[in-house]
C-alpha cells in the first residue's frame, strides 16, 4: 500500500489524467443511480357556472369577469410550473366536475393545456344550477379514476345556486382524500350583478333574486333534484341578484375537509398556496451521472494542470512575457535608430 501511494505521488500527473480518462469513458454509457423524489400532479378545476360570468374584477382600471380572472390565473399556474409536473383540467357545473383528460406533462403538452383554458367557457356547462359542497364527492369519483392520483386546485367563486337550506346541505364527512386540496377564492367581496347572456354571449339581462329562490318542497321529494333556479330576469336594477366570493363557505368547507383556501388576486398567492400542498406521491426513478462524471473529469484536468505550484507558474508565464515583450521592444528601437541614422 505504501509503494502505491509513493507511486501515485512520484506521477501525480499522470494519475489525474489516467483518472479523468476513465471517467469520461465511464460518462459515454450514460450511467444512472435510483433516486427517490417528488411527484407533483394537479387537476385544475375550474367553475364555469354562470355566476363565474360576473364582472366584478379590476384589472388595470377595467372590470373583468371571474371566468376570465380564472383562465389569467391558470395560464399563469401552468406557466410557472417546472418541467416533469403534470397537469389536468376539469369543468365544473351542477354538482359533478367532468375531467378533460388524465393529467399530462407540462412541458412536452404545454401549448396542448394552455388552448384548453383558452377555450374555458360557461355555454359548456350541462346543468345551469353550481352545487359546490355535492361536488366534492364527484371531484373525489374523479381523482380515483386516474391513472394515478392528483392535487385539486379548484377555481370557484363559492356560489351554491340554489342556496343551502336544512334539505340540501350536504354532509362531507364521506370525502376522506379531500386532505390538502386547494380552494382558490375567485371574485370580489363587493359583487356584483350576474349578467344573463344569449348563445352568443350577448348581455339579455341581469339575474333576479328570484333566480335564487329556495323550493325546500322540491328537496323533500327527490335529493338529486334539490331546489331549481327560476329562469326570470330582473325587471330592474333592484331587482337584481348580487353575487359575490363566498369566501367564508369556502374556508367552512375547506376546514371541514382538511383543505387548503386562498384568496386568488393574483398568482403569487396562488402558487404560495400550492407549494404548501403535498406532493401527489413519491417516486424511485433514475437519474443520470454522465454530467457528474463529465464535471468529475475536467477538475481533474485542471487539478493536473495547477497541481505545481499555479501561481508561481503563472507568474513565471508572465515574467517570460514581459521579458520577451521588452526584447521585442528594444530590438525595434535599435533598428529605428539604425535606419534613421543611414
Amino acid at each position: 500500500m505504501q509503494n502505491f501511494t509513493r507511486f501515485l505521488k512520484e506521477n501525480k500527473d499522470s494519475t489525474l489524467l489516467g483518472g479523468a480518462l476513465l471517467l469520461l469513458l465511464i460518462a459515454i454509457f450514460r450511467p444512472t443511480i435510483p433516486l427517490k423524489h417528488n411527484i407533483y400532479t394537479y387537476m385544475l378545476v375550474a367553475d364555469i357556472s354562470q355566476s363565474m360570468n360576473t364582472p366584478d374584477i379590476e384589472v388595470n382600471g377595467q372590470k373583468i369577469t371571474r371566468m376570465d380572472h380564472t383562465k389569467t390565473l391558470m395560464h399563469e399556474v401552468v406557466s410557472s410550473l417546472p418541467c416533469g409536473t403534470k397537469v389536468g383540467v376539469s369543468l365544473f357545473a351542477g354538482v359533478s366536475t367532468a375531467a378533460l383528460y388524465h393529467p399530462i406533462e407540462v412541458c412536452e403538452n404545454f401549448h396542448a393545456i394552455k388552448d384548453t383554458i383558452d377555450h374555458l367557457d360557461w355555454r359548456t356547462a350541462w346543468s345551469g344550477n353550481s352545487r359546490i359542497r355535492e361536488n366534492l364527492y364527484s371531484i373525489s369519483r374523479t381523482i380515483r379514476a386516474f391513472p394515478e392520483t392528483a392535487q385539486v386546485v379548484f377555481f370557484t367563486d363559492g356560489e351554491e345556486a340554489p342556496k343551502l337550506h336544512v334539505f340540501n346541505k350536504k354532509d362531507l364527512a364521506g370525502v376522506q382524500d379531500a386532505k390538502d386540496w386547494l380552494f382558490v377564492g375567485v371574485g370580489s367581496l363587493e359583487g356584483a350583478a350576474i349578467p344573463k347572456l344569449s348563445q352568443d354571449n350577448q348581455v339579455i339581462g341581469y339575474w333576479s333574486n328570484e333566480s335564487f329562490a329556495l323550493q325546500p318542497g322540491i328537496a323533500q321529494i327527490s335529493e338529486s333534484n334539490i331546489g331549481t333556479r327560476n329562469d326570470s330576469v330582473a325587471s330592474g336594477e333592484f331587482d337584481r341578484y348580487i353575487s359575490k366570493l363566498d369566501e367564508a363557505y369556502l374556508k367552512e368547507i375547506s376546514h371541514e375537509v382538511g383543505a387548503l383556501y386562498v384568496h386568488g388576486e393574483n398568482v403569487h398567492q396562488v402558487l404560495s398556496a400550492m407549494k404548501k400542498q403535498k406532493p401527489a406521491r413519491r417516486a424511485i426513478e433514475p437519474f443520470n451521472i454522465d454530467w457528474v462524471l463529465a464535471t468529475l473529469a475536467g477538475l481533474l484536468l485542471l487539478a493536473a494542470y495547477f497541481s505545481k505550484h499555479p501561481f508561481r507558474r503563472m507568474a513565471e508565464t508572465i515574467g517570460l512575457y514581459k521579458r520577451s515583450f521588452k526584447r521585442s521592444s528594444e530590438n525595434e528601437a535599435t533598428i529605428a535608430h539604425d535606419n534613421y541614422i543611414r
